[in-house]
């Protein structure tokens, strides 16, 4: 690969390999008993085009890659790390040593910051579900270029099953004045979304219904259609869980009827008749707005083909 900066294990030292491979021991350690820890540390939040752009960078990777590796990009704050963007970068491994392009990491980054200058590099992914030998070693340029990097690894193989998505922190460990290595520790993983990313989401779950796997863009009164049905479906279950609890076959849950006194409250006082004037006279200025637009566009069609006259 040209221009890319090797980052290779030590050739006569065994004792370099014996700690790496402590460190790979120590992350997998940590990974089994992953469910069973309290994890500590800032929550990580994952947006969906992130993981999007993972899958296809790892569906377009170069013949006989067995992973892609990239930057993760997003802002940090107090408690949490939000993961709000990625891209790829070219990289050659073998059993002895990986060859990462950094040029072109840092290209990318200066583009990137062009565009969203608020965006800085938190961290770093992989696909697959291990950390390996080389992740050790890759990490270590990230730790250069952010402070406390993550490591993200995206199962895009469904090794497991299922995609799984994790998000590690490195911490040192060993004997002062001795050989200090690095252990991944966990952190949680949380998926959150803007407005924009749950249309897209949505469309995507829908497709897994459809027969050819696809799906158009339905019209906004259908989308407001399917959420007056999903509503509608959250009230059924809502009453049906008041009634099991009122009639003795459910026992009450402090913190829903919380959450339920929360949501009674957040409900304005207004009689049935104010509400449907209320929303017929919206219903009206969208309709005007509608039919305002609608003119505007056929106007500016008659124009172009009396202009080409």
């Amino acid at each position: 690969m040209s221009g890319c900066n090797l980052i290779k294990f030590p050739a006569c030292s065994s004792t370099a390999r014996l700690q790496v491979a402590v460190q790979v021991a120590a992350a997998d350690l940590v990974r089994a008993s992953f469910s069973k820890m309290s994890v500590f540390g800032p929550v990580v939040k994952i947006h969906p085009v992130v993981v999007a752009s993972i899958c296809d960078s790892y569906e377009r990777r170069n013949e006989g890659a067995s992973r892609v590796i990239g930057t993760l990009l997003g802002t940090i704050d107090k408690h949490s790390i939000e993961v709000t963007n990625c891209f790829s970068v070219p990289h050659n491994e073998s059993e002895d040593e990986v060859a990462v392009d950094m040029e072109f990491a840092k290209n990318m980054y200066e583009l990137h910051k062009r565009v969203s200058p608020t965006e800085v590099i938190i961290g770093w992914y992989a696909t697959g579900f291990d950390i390996t030998e080389h992740s050790v070693l890759i990490h270590e340029y990230y730790s250069r270029e952010a402070s406390n990097p993550i490591h993200l690894t995206v199962d895009s193989a469904l090794q497991s099953g299922k995609m799984n998505i994790r998000a590690y922190v490195s911490a040192q460990m060993g004997v002062p004045g001795k050989t200090v290595g690095v252990m991944f520790t966990p952190l949680t993983v949380k998926y959150i979304y803007y407005d924009t990313e749950r249309i897209g989401v949505d469309l995507l779950q829908r497709t897994r219904l459809a027969a050819t796997r696809t799906k158009g863009l339905t019209s906004d009164l259908s989308q407001v259609g399917c959420a007056a049905a999903r509503v509608q479906d959250m009230l059924t279950t809502v009453l049906a869980y008041i009634e099991d609890v009122l009639s003795g076959k459910v026992t009450a849950d402090n913190s829903v009827g919380r959450f339920l006194m929360d949501l009674v409250n957040k409900v304005p006082t207004i009689s049935a008749e104010d509400f449907e004037n209320m929303l017929n006279s919206n219903i009206n200025d969208l309709l005007m707005v509608t039919y305002l637009s609608n003119l505007t566009q056929a106007q500016i069609a008659l124009n172009e083909k009396l202009v080409l006259l």
